[in-house]
């Protein structure tokens, strides 16, 4: 949305979200730099889930500005995608 990023892991053969995360409680900073919290904050949940590689589906949305932020975070969070 225009307001919130959301990111989410899904096991598509079962159906079933594994992990989540989102900028909601997140008010300080631009965009791009909220969009870079919710990826680290998904690394560390995927991590802690034991996930450590995933497939990005962007969804159509351009890989730049905070989806490029968001998956660059994620990177450094260190999951593999």
């Amino acid at each position: 949305s225009n307001k919130q990023i959301y990111v989410q892991l899904i096991d598509d053969l079962a159906g079933r979200t594994l992990a989540a995360a989102s900028s909601k409680g997140i008010e300080e900073g631009t965009k791009t730099e909220i969009a870079a919290a919710v990826g680290e904050k998904i690394a560390q949940k995927a991590l802690e889930a034991g996930i450590n590689e995933v497939v990005f589906d962007r969804n159509g949305y351009l890989f730049h500005g905070r989806v490029k932020s968001l998956a660059d975070a994620a990177r450094k969070g260190g999951l593999k995608f």
